[in-house]
């Protein structure tokens, strides 16, 4: 945590001092437009970075969560109805972020100032269609696919992969403790390249401020604004939908979970308050069988804040960019985010590392997301709060269904 503190601080830094010196090489400079050029070096470099740690990250962490599930006909009802849960609670956040994105298009505030930071990182990228969706599905090379990070060829070959280990059992254990070995190799280079995080933030803010001058931060603001209020209605859809089957009982539920959800967005960790929220969860009425299995895959399946930023944050790009999606493209793209969001539990800013790994598949630069990343850590309180309520309704939920809730118990 202090690390991710002292990470915060300096890309806050790095955010003020790029905004000081966006304006004085705007209000001085004669070539303001050359000194933007110059920044969108650093911003290049830091893109290659992200780059590089996607294929061997999301096949790593997605087959050691697949694998350490097990058999799904052995996991039985309980399994079915948990993942048809964070399904369709996945479907939901994606979409209303989907939906309030093309509302309010704050990206459109950005039009024309984006030219700075649309640094070219000389990667393989292609415009996904429908058509393409389908076509490149499946790798013929999984080698071919890891190379030119085809990300949905790398998930489709780590799903029946992690499938695979998990149906031979203890002859793959060997095998998936190397993965995992892996997995935690690649978490620890992940933190590595955002170490370069704070100097991409002074780059690609300078550089912004350099060409266009100080009137592009309220964007920020507005955005900012914009999403919280998503936040807000999403919690509300989850909390009515948990009234739907716990009635009364949820407002309950809601008051357990007030000091775990705390404790997530003042840390902008959900991983912080797992016990919290166990604790809450089993002292609720949540048979310890259930919530010992619910929550821990939730906090690999279901993070609804997350995904709901996803989709919200690549069509602001998208925007920003002046780069117009066509609905079955957003659909599309809402299909890819579902399962590659599903391999990034854990990972430090992982909604960054996903919207890094969706953009260069739908045409989209790369470099957009890098002014986000100033701002990310207060965005990052609010997805955490909402992935522990999202994963707090969902265990009760399935509790409920199971029959395995008991009368709430007295706090100690």
């Amino acid at each position: 945590m202090n690390k991710q503190s002292r990470l915060t601080t300096y890309i806050l830094i790095g955010l003020a001092i790029g905004i000081i010196t966006g304006y004085v090489a705007n209000t001085n400079l004669a070539n303001p437009t050359g000194f933007a050029d110059t920044m969108a070096l650093i911003t290049t470099l830091f893109l290659r970075l992200i780059k590089m740690i996607i294929a061997p990250l999301v096949f790593s962490t997605l087959v050691c969560g697949i694998a350490k599930m097990g058999d799904a006909t052995a996991v039985g009802r309980v399994g079915v109805k948990t993942l048809g849960w964070f399904f369709i609670a996945s479907v939901m956040s994606l979409s209303l972020g989907l939906v309030l994105v093309n509302i309010f298009r704050p990206g459109d505030a950005l039009l024309g100032h984006m030219a700075a930071t649309a640094a070219k990182a000389d990667l393989a990228t292609s415009s996904l269609t429908l058509k393409d969706f389908v076509t490149h599905l499946v790798p013929s090379s999984i080698v071919d696919g890891m190379a030119k990070n085809e990300i949905l060829q790398i998930v489709i070959f780590s799903l029946f992969f992690g499938s695979a280990a998990a149906a031979i059992g203890q002859k793959a254990n060997v095998l998936i403790e190397a993965l995992e070995g892996v997995a935690h190799v690649m978490l620890k280079v992940t933190g590595y390249v955002m170490m370069f995080a704070p100097f991409a933030v002074f780059a690609a803010v300078a550089g912004t401020i350099a060409k266009s001058g100080l009137g592009v931060l309220s964007t920020y603001g507005v955005f900012m604004a914009e999403f919280y209020f998503g936040i807000a209605l999403l919690w509300a859809l989850l909390i009515f939908i948990g009234f739907l089957f716990l009635k009364g009982r949820v407002f309950a539920l809601m008051k357990e979970m007030r000091s775990p959800a705390l404790l997530a967005f003042s840390t902008a960790s959900s991983e912080a308050a797992y016990p919290k929220t166990l604790e809450g969860l089993e002292r609720f009425g949540v048979r310890n069988r259930i919530a010992s299995f619910v929550l821990p895959i939730g906090y690999s399946f279901n993070l609804d804040g997350s995904m709901m930023y996803c989709t919200f944050a690549t069509v602001f790009i998208a925007q920003a960019y002046g780069i117009e999606m066509s609905l079955g493209q957003q659909l599309t793209m809402m299909a890819v985010l579902m399962l590659t969001s599903k391999g990034m539990a854990g990972v430090p800013r992982a909604s960054l590392v996903v919207i890094a790994a969706t953009l260069g598949q739908f045409n989209i630069p790369e470099a957009g997301m890098l002014l986000l990343l100033g701002i990310d850590h207060f965005l990052d309180m609010a997805r955490s709060a909402t992935n522990v309520i999202g994963n707090g309704i969902a265990t009760a939920v399935v509790a409920k269904w199971e029959g395995e809730m008991d009368p709430p118990k007295e706090a100690a």
